[in-house]
């Protein structure tokens, strides 16, 4: 998990998951989940710093490419994305979900 914050505000956080893999000879891939700016505290630099922070760490693990899915409709967090070095159309996501009772 990376995280920036102030003091003892937690300003912004993602989640970096690494998991093995057969193809490209081995090399682990990795997952960035729960990407969260404190709403007050967006455009300046919280949230492209843990981003930066795990593809580090995603890079230095020798993973191959990071990927990420985001359910959010807005415009705005998909050109965040983006100018975080994410490129939009290379994958295509699908989601089981528990069945209830489950």
């Amino acid at each position: 998990m990376f995280v920036s914050g102030a003091g003892p505000m937690l300003l912004a956080t993602c989640m970096l998951v690494t998991a093995p893999n057969l193809m490209r000879g081995g090399r682990q891939h990795a997952f960035i989940e729960n990407v969260v700016t404190h709403r007050d505290h967006r455009r300046q630099g919280h949230g492209r710093a843990v981003m930066q922070a795990a593809f580090d760490a995603a890079w230095a693990a020798d993973c191959h490419h990071v990927l990420l899915q985001s359910g959010k409709p807005d415009p705005g967090v998909h050109r965040f994305y983006e100018r975080c070095g994410m490129i939009p159309g290379v994958r295509t996501a699908y989601v089981a979900r528990r069945p209830t009772g489950a």
